[in-house]
Order: structure tokens, then sequence, then C-alpha cells
């Protein structure tokens, strides 16, 4: 049985839509946005992005420096929805720091007024360029240190000393 794109919508260029024309590998789906329904896909993949962090593993999605940037849409459903798929898996990917580097968007605690777009105990997979944190099944202390290795090298030991300190 060979591997299929499922999508919800479909935005780009015209060589993409030109692609997934009468493409088998590509199905359409209006109701995609279901964790039911991407429950029943096996092992679905779902890859999101994300603001920031912290090392209990909650994620926000939605607010930087206190004010709403963007909304869940179906981010939860999809996320939901890996863990319901036999072989399912959810990752929310990200860059470790800001793009001009000088902030780190793993976190000891999120800042008062940010969302929480996932909690810890939903998020399975976190990646940033310096590697993957699996966090299923994982003490806080766990979570943090794993969140720490993936973190940019010029905030680990802060991030570190953060932990020690209960934070």
């Amino acid at each position: 049985k060979r591997a299929k794109v499922v999508v919800g919508e479909i935005l780009g260029t015209k060589k993409l839509f030109d692609f997934v024309h009468d493409n088998p590998m590509v199905e359409g789906r209006y109701d995609v946005i279901n964790p039911r329904v991407v429950g029943q896909i096996e092992n679905f993949i779902s890859i999101l992005g994300t603001i920031e962090v912290d090392l209990s593993g909650q994620v926000n999605a939605e607010t930087a420096r206190g004010k709403q940037v963007s909304a869940i849409g179906g981010s939860f459903d999809f996320l939901q929805g890996a863990g319901f798929s036999v072989g399912g898996k959810s990752i929310i990917a990200m860059a470790s720091t800001t793009p001009d580097g000088k902030i780190s968007r793993i976190v000891s605690q999120l800042p008062p007024g940010s969302a929480v777009t996932h909690p810890r105990h939903s998020v399975q997979y976190i990646v940033t360029e310096y590697g993957i944190a699996d966090l299923r099944g994982k003490t806080l202390r766990e979570r943090a240190e794993a969140l720490v290795a993936i973190a940019h090298p010029d905030f680990r030991a802060e991030l570190s000393d953060s932990i020690t300190a209960g934070g």
C-alpha cells in the first residue's frame, strides 16, 4: 500500500497545481480538520510550527510579547488526530532562536499572557536544528533536559540553570 498525502486545501504555484491534479498520491478531503477523521489515517504525521516552547513542553503558537499574532486553526485537531492514528506521530518543528539569534524560542516558562496552544501532555516530539526531543512518557525534569539538549548552544546553560532553580 503506497503512502498518500491527504490535504484540506492546496495553495501554491501552477507547478504545484499541475502536480496534484489527478495525482493518485494526493487525496483532497473537506473533512480533514477533524481529529476523528485524522485518527483514521494510519501513520498520520502532523508537523506543526510554533512561536515558543517551555521546558515542560507547553507550546505557544499564537502569541508573541503578549499580543495575538495567529490563531489555533486546525492545529490541535491535527496534533490530537495524530495521537489517535495507528502509528501516528505529532511533531512540533521550530527554529531554536528568533531570526536574529538573540532570543531562545525554548524558554524556561511561557511569559505571562502567552497562549498555551498545545498542553504539555499532548506534545510528542519537538524538533529544532539541533535535534529531536521525544517527550512521550518523560517526567517534567526529563522533558526539560531533552528540550535543553535541542536548544541553541548559547542558551543551554541558562536553561539548565533554570531547571536546577526549579523553573
